[in-house]
């Protein structure tokens, strides 16, 4: 219903950005105030942000604007996406019976799109000069440790995991491992959902369950983080 009212909204054109929030729904508003959670809490700790299972890439709008309002002289804060963007590649006998192969893609040429859009976000902020975003484009499984051997200054101190799926979250957390240090934070988007069973035995397999302080955030019930000890 909001979403009809956005696009027959009579605000003249170059005031929709500035009135946004006239259409934010609270369930939407819940997901923008959990990603400002999570981002208070690595203000302090050294490393990059990265997301595994980017899509349309709002998370990484949102996360660049609170890097502006944060941390606008950071340059080593750098936010890295990683996704497919042409849908899952494979789905496991762990991940139940909801999800098929291809699900989840984006429409051609989105991720050029979404790189123009991060690039005017970085612009609007200072050091606007200095790129610190990137766009991972392919299978996760292989770029993240593609990344790290080509970024081997790498430290992780926010890791977004969004994939829904249990392989690619079972290898990108032991790829990212290592690179966490205490005080990292770990956000996951369908732990404890049984459409989406493979986030929580990927997490099971990789840290176990009863390692981790694992936290909820009270407005949002889909979304859980847990930092480093």
């Amino acid at each position: 219903m909001l979403g009809a009212l956005l696009e027959s909204s009579p605000i003249p054109k170059e005031q929709i950005l500035p009135n946004l929030g006239l259409f934010l729904e609270s369930k939407n508003l819940a997901r923008l105030l959990f990603l400002d959670h999570v981002y208070q809490r690595i203000i302090d700790v050294q490393g990059v942000i990265m997301e595994f299972g980017t899509r349309w890439g709002q998370n990484l709008g949102v996360l660049s604007a609170l890097r502006g309002i944060y941390e606008p002289f950071n340059r080593h804060r750098k936010i890295i996406g990683f996704d497919t963007f042409s849908g899952f590649p494979s789905v496991s006998q762990q991940d139940g019976m909801k999800w098929q192969n291809g699900q989840l893609a984006v429409t051609e040429g989105y991720a050029t799109y979404l790189e123009n859009v991060l690039h005017v976000h970085e612009q609007a902020n200072p050091l606007g000069h200095i790129k610190k975003f990137e766009l991972c484009p392919g299978d996760a499984t292989f770029e993240v440790p593609r990344y790290l051997t080509a970024h081997p200054e790498t430290i992780v101190a926010l890791a977004y995991f969004d994939f829904d799926l249990y392989e690619p979250t079972k290898l990108c957390l032991e790829a990212i491992r290592p690179r966490l240090t205490k005080g990292s934070v770990l956000v996951f988007d369908e732990l404890n959902d049984p459409d989406s069973p493979g986030e929580t035995t990927a997490l099971m397999e990789v840290f176990g369950l009863n390692a981790v302080r694992l936290q909820r955030f009270r407005y949002a019930s889909r979304v859980s983080f847990f930092v480093m000890e």
